[in-house]
């Protein structure tokens, strides 16, 4: 995996772990510069692209949080991403509240189970 998507995945790690505990994401750019220094913007309103090339940054990702959903958006250079998930109260929300309604019937055919093969003898 590239350094660009490898960073993306673990900042994307880390997002999903804050929020997983209970905490509200601020919107945050990180950038990373040629020789990897990094340096953090919170709550900017500029465009990904244009705090990029503004701080000479090689990558940028950006981590957000939109009411049930966690986003990190990459780019460096043309590479772009953009990794989203729903936060886990949500998912839960939706397995546990979408019960399933099976009809059940009953069934006057006999079905005869018997093992396919002998059982082995000793």
């Amino acid at each position: 995996m590239s350094r660009f998507l490898d960073n993306a995945a673990k900042i994307f790690e880390a997002a999903e772990s804050a929020s997983r505990s209970g905490h509200s994401l601020s919107d945050m750019t990180i950038l990373i510069s040629p020789g990897g220094g990094i340096r953090m913007v919170v709550d900017s309103d500029w465009p990904l692209d244009s705090l990029q090339m503004h701080h000479g940054a090689q990558m940028a990702y950006r981590v957000s949080q939109q009411e049930t959903t966690v986003l990190v958006e990459g780019r460096a250079g043309w590479q772009t991403c953009l990794l989203k998930t729903a936060k886990p109260d949500k998912v839960a929300r939706l397995l546990l509240g979408s019960r399933s309604t099976y009809p059940v019937t009953e069934s006057t055919a006999s079905v005869d189970i018997r093992p396919a093969l002998p059982p082995a003898s000793y």
